[in-house]
């Protein structure tokens, strides 16, 4: 009797699990842009072509890889995050699933060109469906660029999902706001085809705010910082009289890394109720 249950091969498993990852442009982005600030780095570029959809270039300049690490991080379950399951009450750093990168070359063309300290030369890999198909050397200076091209170019049902550019291009630059917000002491460029659309110095954090969000929110942001035995709260909100009818620029994070909470929003709002319309939120 045929068997009714069958192994899927390695390529449809990884395009598969590449899903729970890789949603959208804006998914590959975040994933990225964590790998460079985990990485170190003090300077990060990132440019998007067709909204992300065609390219996504990141460039850092952050402690860059060796040759056996730049094959590792494309395999599942490979990381240098953690080493044991304890590890994970102890986080320090954004990424740690050993998932993005391998989900990421699953569903698109990537090439990855990095440098260490250890050698002179660096690592050029190029591939396709998760498998490296050419390998190089790479004379650029200490860090990593990772080039992912044609998104979903393997799985056209996924790339008919995907939204017009405007609109996934406004999911970029969110993902964007989050980490350059939470990460103000580096240095951010961010390009779209051919244009500039932030560069953004290694500044305090309310002048990134004011920078990512317009100069006239300096003068309307009102410092918090509170700390107790158990939790210390910082930060930054704007003055009562100033809210708006939609809580989209409501940003928290915890232990670094940025949530989506109703409790938060809900708490934040009840705090302000009495100053506050109904129909508007801090």
């Amino acid at each position: 009797m045929t068997p009714l249950i069958a192994v899927l091969p390695d390529h449809v498993a990884n395009q598969i699990a590449a899903g729970e990852v890789v949603q959208r442009p804006a998914s590959i982005v975040k994933e990225l842009l964590e790998n460079s600030i985990d990485a170190g780095a003090t300077k990060i570029t990132i440019h998007l072509s067709g909204a992300g959809k065609t390219g996504i270039v990141v460039t850092d300049n952050g402690s860059g890889m060796n040759e056996k690490d730049a094959e590792l991080c494309f395999r599942r379950h490979a990381t240098s995050k953690i080493k044991t399951a304890e590890d994970l009450f102890a986080l320090t750093t954004r990424g740690f699933r050993g998932e993005a990168m391998a989900s990421i070359a699953a569903v698109s063309h990537v090439i990855l060109r990095t440098n260490n300290e250890e050698t002179s030369l660096g690592t050029q890999l190029n591939l396709e469906d998760g498998k490296v198909i050419s390998k190089a050397g790479f004379p650029g200076p200490k860090g990593s660029i990772v080039e992912v091209k044609n998104l979903f170019y393997n799985v056209p049902a996924r790339r008919k999902f995907l939204k017009n550019d405007r609109i996934e291009l406004r999911h970029c630059i969110d993902e964007f706001h989050r980490v350059a917000l939470l990460h103000a002491q580096i240095e951010w460029v961010l390009k779209s085809d051919d244009k500039l659309l932030f560069h953004l110095q290694a500044e305090p954090l309310r002048r990134r705010i004011s920078a990512i969000f317009g100069r006239k929110f300096d003068e309307r942001l009102v410092p918090i910082q509170e700390t107790t035995e158990v939790v210390s709260v910082g930060g930054f909100i704007l003055k009562p009289e100033y809210a708006k009818k939609k809580r989209g620029e409501q940003f928290f994070f915890v232990n670094g890394r940025y949530i989506k909470s109703p409790f938060l929003h809900n708490a934040l709002r009840e705090a302000f109720e009495e100053v506050l319309s109904g129909d508007h939120h801090p």
